[in-house]
């Protein structure tokens, strides 16, 4: 039998390019970031983005690892300091 022809790996994807490009976070991380920075709870921006309340889970995980953080407090301090929000983002 022969065997199938090799093909190149596939590239990464764009959002971890883009990733790498801005501070680390893909665009739906910062995101949930922004949500996360409004008060908005799970529950609230899984409905916004009609995800899984798991997803949005994980992904303030990610956020929360990558930004080398333990509470939300820090992340949004975290945030700021990274010019990842915008230095008026609790006014809104």
């Amino acid at each position: 039998m022969a065997k199938p022809a090799r093909t190149k790996k596939a590239s990464r994807p764009q959002a971890a390019r883009r990733a790498r490009r801005s501070g680390g976070l893909t665009p739906r991380q910062k995101q949930i970031l922004r949500f996360v920075a409004q008060g908005m709870t799970n529950r609230e921006i899984a409905a916004q983005l009609a995800i899984s309340v798991r997803t949005v889970e994980v992904h303030r995980f990610n956020l929360m690892r990558r930004l080398k953080v333990r509470n939300v407090a820090q992340l949004l301090r975290q945030a700021l300091l990274h010019g990842l929000l915008p230095k008026n983002f609790a006014l809104r």
